[in-house]
């Protein structure tokens, strides 16, 4: 299975808490929803549901796996909801066993100590996209095991100035190759990479 990252992403890199200001307040993040501003229909829409689409799976880290949990369910019956509530996830986490909080049709739990191994076997699987939203931890992991096909980045031009990223900081050099780029009416640019000599 391709393992596929998508983000919405500043300008200096911050992942944390694009959807709302309760998301991940985390660190004292105060700008909880600072995509909106720059979300381009057709550019960003398209991209992300091009994305789930032609998944697979879904993979999460525990609290973005929470939020979507608490969300999706309510919205059946728009066929990108329903495509979300239906397809296959897995939610990585050493905690939801003890605290369960909202459940989501057709999740499987991976215990967080398991998580590599795991994550190692699905993508050496026949399979399609294994596609990956938010979760910055658990990406930061994927990149730094070598694990990420391709990444998707909704490039907003916004500057943060501090929250959560997802580049390992382990002084490892990850030559990527771009593969598209399209400019919404916002200024946000739709960027696809994926490591420079993978292939296409």
């Amino acid at each position: 299975m391709r393992i596929v990252v998508v983000e919405f992403m500043s300008l200096d890199g911050v992942v944390q808490a694009p959807g709302g200001p309760d998301e991940d307040t985390d660190g004292g993040f105060v700008h909880g929803g600072w995509s909106h501003p720059f979300f381009d229909p057709e550019a960003v829409g398209g991209a992300f549901a091009g994305a789930v689409t032609g998944a697979e799976a879904l993979l999460f880290g525990r609290r973005t796996w929470q939020t979507m949990a608490a969300a999706w369910p309510a919205r059946a019956g728009d066929p990108f909801a329903d495509r979300m509530n239906a397809v296959a996830k897995y939610v990585v986490s050493a905690t939801l066993a003890d605290d369960p909080g909202p459940t989501w049709h057709n999740t499987t739990l991976i215990p967080g100590q398991d998580a590599v191994a795991r994550v190692h076997r699905l993508h050496a699987a026949e399979g399609g996209d294994l596609l990956v939203m938010g979760s910055p931890t658990l990406v930061r992991t994927l990149l730094h095991e070598g694990l990420v096909d391709e990444l998707r980045l909704m490039l907003m031009p916004v500057v943060l100035g501090g929250g959560k990223k997802i580049f390992p900081e382990d002084g490892t050099l990850r030559p990527l190759e771009l593969i598209s780029a399209v400019t919404g009416t916002t200024g946000t640019q739709v960027l696809t990479y994926r490591p420079a000599g993978a292939g296409h």
